[in-house]
């Protein structure tokens, strides 16, 4: 019998000739099938509350600095000890803002040696990396903003506490300057397409509103400063924190579902007919704030981390839906947590060793992994508040191929070998006689480690094939199953 691979996570599509696959959970696509995700590994001390944004900075000299907020502090974690520090200005606390019921983000933004953070209750925040101890009120009358981006040059606010249609720009190298006309900053009020959500910065700026989407593009020399143009019409954000700039892509969550901006280009759909109608259906749309994108630096694969409508009450996301731009497909982890990024770990030297560990053996964090400090990848805040990497044992996996079998025959399954090089799964099927049944789910069985078969006997008219990889196991592919099916003599 030929090879089943495993096809790509699916759940919208209820097919049954091999288009679909039900249940692919904590994996990530490969070439050559499919890896197995890591659990979650801890870096850092807990800050004192929920994770409510974070951010890290690079330092002229290359160092990493590391901010994070909760709802009313900011802080900065000592690359030392690993704790965090109160930088919120003057010690104090912020008025918390609110998304909804809940409390809402914090956003970050690097221009040159300063870090900038900004939240809709309070004024722009300002830390220099060269001088600063706490953060500061940004001079020059900057307006209270909810979200923050860099276009080209510019330092751009949205959301805006007195104009929520508005969006703001600073002078050019100048995030002093919010004087309209000085040094080419200036305003842009939208007559139409609701409240602005956010803009995914970069050399040309996306602009997200309720319903329209406009691009900014720079014009030197002109008085109007930068171009916006629409670039939708009745399509615009859902939620503000799902917006993802990976590279020269830009990704986001709109009303009728996932989608994608490649350079120069218009929205395209990725989800549909693959996962929207599911993830709508899961999305709890009173906790926006924890639906929170992210890109992995790393890879091809960008995350979006979703309070689910089983989910636990509370301010943690229990859900990742992942996707791969490059093979395009998508993959559903279990984890949750209060924040999601790309971060860069800070590095260590020799002396501060005794800060973090007092035994090397007991590291949460392998020496290995400060060789490549500086280069970011996927990290997340626990729902311990934590900084940590999934770096940590193998999560357990589950796949299930696509439903086989045909309307005019029924099959006898005698079992299946796994293509995989993990040395310990369970098999089992699943079979139904009519495709308005449900699928009756099979024992499990362990797999034959001399034949490395999963030996099962069922009679049926369709059946599917799922593999479990227990957490802890070793492995780095599974790309699908040789199945041993013979026409049964039975109608």
């Amino acid at each position: 019998m030929p090879l089943i691979p495993y096809a790509d996570y699916r759940p919208d599509v209820t097919d049954y000739e091999g288009k679909a696959t039900r249940n692919i959970l904590n994996v990530i696509p490969r070439g050559d099938g499919y890896g197995p995700f890591q659990s979650f590994s801890a870096y850092t001390s807990n800050l004192p509350g929920p994770c409510r944004g974070a951010f890290y900075a690079l330092k002229r000299d290359g160092s990493v600095i590391t901010f994070a907020a909760t709802a009313t502090k900011l802080y900065q974690l000592n690359n030392t000890n690993f704790t965090w520090i109160d930088v919120s200005k003057g010690g104090g606390s912020y008025i918390a803002a609110s998304y909804g019921a809940q409390d809402a983000n914090w956003q970050f933004a690097q221009f040159g040696n300063l870090v900038l953070a900004t939240q809709a209750n309070t004024v722009l925040q300002v830390f220099d990396l060269s001088s600063s101890s706490t953060f500061a009120d940004c001079d020059g009358s900057p307006p209270q903003a909810a979200y923050i981006s860099v276009v080209g040059r510019f330092l751009v606010l949205s959301g805006l506490l007195d104009n929520p249609y508005r969006i703001q720009w600073s002078g050019l190298n100048a995030t002093t300057t919010w004087t309209k006309g000085i040094n080419s900053s200036d305003f842009q009020d939208f007559p139409d397409g609701g409240i602005v959500r956010g803009v995914a910065g970069g050399e040309a700026g996306i602009i997200f509103q309720d319903q329209a989407i406009r691009r900014m593009s720079f014009v030197p020399g002109s008085p109007i400063v930068f171009q916006i143009d629409r670039i939708t019409q009745d399509k615009g954000l859902y939620a503000p924190y799902s917006i993802i700039r990976a590279g020269e892509r830009i990704f986001f969550y709109a009303s009728q579902g996932f989608h994608k901006i490649e350079p120069g280009g218009v929205p395209e759909p990725i989800g549909r007919e693959k996962v929207d109608r599911t993830f709508l259906a899961d999305l709890d749309k009173g906790n926006l704030q924890l639906f929170i994108g992210a890109a992995d630096p790393r890879s091809t694969r960008v995350y979006w981390a979703y309070k689910s409508v089983s989910g636990a009450v509370g301010n943690t996301y229990d859900k990742l839906l992942g996707y791969d731009f490059l093979l395009d497909r998508f993959f559903p982890v279990a984890m949750s947590g209060d924040y999601l990024l790309g971060i860069s770990q800070t590095g260590v030297t020799l002396e501060s060793l005794d800060a973090i560990s007092s035994s090397i053996d007991a590291m949460t964090l392998s020496l290995d992994a400060y060789a490549t400090a500086v280069q970011p990848e996927i990290g997340q805040f626990n729902s311990a508040h934590v900084l940590g990497f999934f770096r940590g044992q193998n999560l357990e996996a589950i796949l299930e191929s696509a439903e086989q079998g045909t309307d005019e025959n029924r099959i006898t399954v005698r079992g299946f070998r796994p293509i995989t090089d993990a040395s310990t799964l369970y098999g089992s099927i699943s079979s139904r006689d009519q495709l308005s049944a449900t699928a009756t789910p099979g024992a499990e069985v362990l797999v034959n480690a001399r034949t490395g078969r999963c030996d099962l006997r069922q009679d049926t008219r369709y059946s599917r094939f799922k593999v479990r990889i227990p957490a802890a196991t070793q492995w780095t592919f599974c790309a699908g199953v040789v199945p041993d099916v013979i026409t049964s003599s039975a109608l």
